[in-house]
């Protein structure tokens, strides 16, 4: 793709909705509650005519994705290195497979089977299940239950308080499903254990795309990675991902993300992104991974809650994704990643940021630039310009891996201590932290020609788009707290006319507040502040909800989903 093509594509595309990651909603406040009523149903229970039927209202629903079809250019990519990448994709519809379990009580094949409209078989097909991922998890389908906050992680009659008052191994586990036992009790199964037969063959794939690969480092990851499929020790091949500098193909895969479990945000679900890089493009974000260290330094917050070094060892990317499979691909689509997630992993070595150009050139042609139109005044539509996209992208990525991951109380890590918060709230953190990034390194001379009022704008314009995707999105949350927050601190005022229009120096002044208020929170381990902070802010207010009907009577798309695999890139 010629460059000027890909500057135009990203110049409107939403600097938030980065990943497609789902926080626990407010209801996981609520003693005691059950971690789903799908048991309660079974297939067996639900005649065929039942199961196809939609929830009244819905059918406004059905058409909230545009779709389009995932393509890259193949034609520099070697033809053993196709062969690795069909392989590649194999293993990651077995990623998806496991994670439509993890999600869902029900078989795939014969829950979609019994839905005799298309529209209706699409829409839960790309939801994995009968609940709308980007309205709140609601159920769109006759005689199913509220969406059991914990999915599949944990038996359908265990309470939050049954849990916390339980002691067994792997409690709090990534890689492992709770379960009772013959007497009742409560037990960790591990992955390796539970879906031996899948990751056996997962990692037999993995095995011969390593021996396929003409680059050691990613040979050397695929093959680590398929021991971790069987021994449910991820670390060490994240580590190995960590050193890969050069290969022209990646994978991330495996059980990584933990918003599917929205009961405790503890377990791992499975999902794959098979990816190309754009070494010319990643040449030149490499100069950004340099500034973690005084970055970090300057951060708005006193000095206990900054004590942690960033690692040396990150970097910036840029990628054509050619293939989503399982948590990756369920509801909003991801445009950008920044693994790993492991602590220890981030600490040492840092993580790397992954920008999917492709992915974002879709949503700035589908959805981005009719959302501008319709909801920026245009007296500041100006401002929205395709290096301020291209660095709230990036920074919102650099911003995950600075900050504070341990407490500074004994608490134990950020993620464990505010557990089901945990998600929403750092996806927050990179957004606000982000753009007060850019506001420093452009104070300081490091971003020549920077113009904040286009960051700003900008900014702004991402978060319709992100409010979109709704409570059970980690950034959905995470913008209606930034829009409310922006809201009471006078950052934007809504004009006449309907448009939102930036007051930037109030936004500057709310950037900072914000980005100080949830730097504390992480380092305190304050779940009980998150869980406030969530539940006043947290909501889309009836102004707000308005507006975004108006994207809807005009016809906007929430996101997109993709026409993806072999057949499409011709492998």
């Amino acid at each position: 793709m010629h460059p000027n093509k890909i500057m135009l594509a990203l110049s409107l595309g939403g600097a938030l909705a980065l990943t497609a990651c789902k926080p626990a909603e407010e209801a996981a406040q609520t003693e005691p509650q059950k971690t789903t009523a799908v048991a309660e149903h079974p297939v067996a229970s639900i005649s065929e005519s039942t199961a196809s039927l939609l929830v009244p209202g819905f059918e406004k629903r059905l058409d909230i994705y545009r779709t389009v079809d995932l393509t890259a250019d193949l034609s520099a990519v070697s033809a053993q290195h196709k062969q690795m990448l069909a392989k590649l994709i194999d293993a990651s519809e077995i990623m998806d497979q496991l994670f439509w379990k993890q999600a869902f009580s029900e078989d795939k094949t014969s829950f979609l089977g019994k839905i005799n409209d298309a529209k209706v078989k699409a829409f839960a097909d790309v939801n994995y299940g009968p609940w709308d991922r980007l309205q709140g998890n609601q159920a769109f389908l006759t005689d199913y239950p509220a969406k059991p906050l914990g999915a599949q992680f944990y038996p359908s009659d265990m309470t939050k308080e049954e849990f916390e008052q339980a002691d067994f191994a792997d409690k709090a586990g990534l890689y492992s499903m709770v379960q009772r036992d013959k007497d009742g009790k409560l037990v960790a199964v591990p992955y390796s254990q539970l879906y031996k037969t899948e990751l056996t063959a997962a990692a037999a794939l993995l095995k011969e795309a390593a021996a396929l690969s003409e680059d050691k480092d990613f040979a050397n990851y695929l093959t680590m990675r398929a021991e971790a499929f069987l021994t449910d020790n991820y670390q060490p091949s994240d580590f190995a991902w960590m050193a890969m500098k050069t290969n022209p193909v990646d994978l991330v895969i495996g059980p990584i993300e933990t918003y599917e479990d929205q009961l405790f945000g503890y377990r791992a679900a499975f999902e794959s992104y098979v990816l190309l890089k754009d070494l010319a493009w990643s040449e030149r974000l490499a100069k950004y991974a340099a500034t973690l260290p005084a970055l970090q330094k300057g951060l708005p917050v006193p000095e206990q809650y900054k004590t942690e070094s960033p690692g040396s060892d990150a970097d910036l990317n840029a990628y054509d994704v050619i293939y989503y499979a399982g948590h990756s691909n369920s509801g909003g689509k991801t445009i950008a990643i920044n693994l790993p997630n492991d602590e220890q992993v981030q600490l040492e070595k840092g993580t790397r940021r992954l920008q999917l150009k492709n992915a974002m050139q879709a949503k700035f042609e589908h959805i981005m630039l009719p959302i501008a139109d319709v909801l920026i005044a245009p007296s500041q539509r100006q401002h929205i310009t395709f290096d301020a996209f291209f660095n709230n992208v990036m920074f919102h990525e650099v911003a995950h891996g600075l900050g504070i991951k341990n407490t500074i109380n004994d608490k134990g890590t950020v993620r464990q201590s505010l557990k089901e918060f945990a998600g929403g709230l750092e996806e927050g953190k990179a957004d606000i932290l982000g753009l007060y990034m850019i506001s420093q390194l452009s104070e300081q001379g490091l971003l020549p020609d920077a113009k904040m009022e286009d960051f700003y704008t900008t900014f702004m314009a991402g978060i319709f788009r992100s409010v979109r995707f709704g409570a059970s999105s980690a950034h959905g949350k995470a913008n209606m707290v930034c829009f409310n927050y922006f809201a009471e601190q006078g950052a934007f005022v809504r004009n006449d006319d309907g448009t939102y229009q930036v007051d930037y120096v109030k936004m500057k002044q709310a950037m900072t507040s914000l980005s100080q208020l949830i730097l504390t929170l992480q380092g305190d381990g304050n779940y009980e502040g998150v869980a406030s902070l969530m539940a006043d802010k947290g909501v889309i207010k009836a102004q707000l909800a308005d507006d975004l009907a108006r994207l809807t009577s005009a016809n906007i798309p929430v996101d997109i989903i993709f026409n993806q695999g072999k057949a499409v890139l011709g492998l």
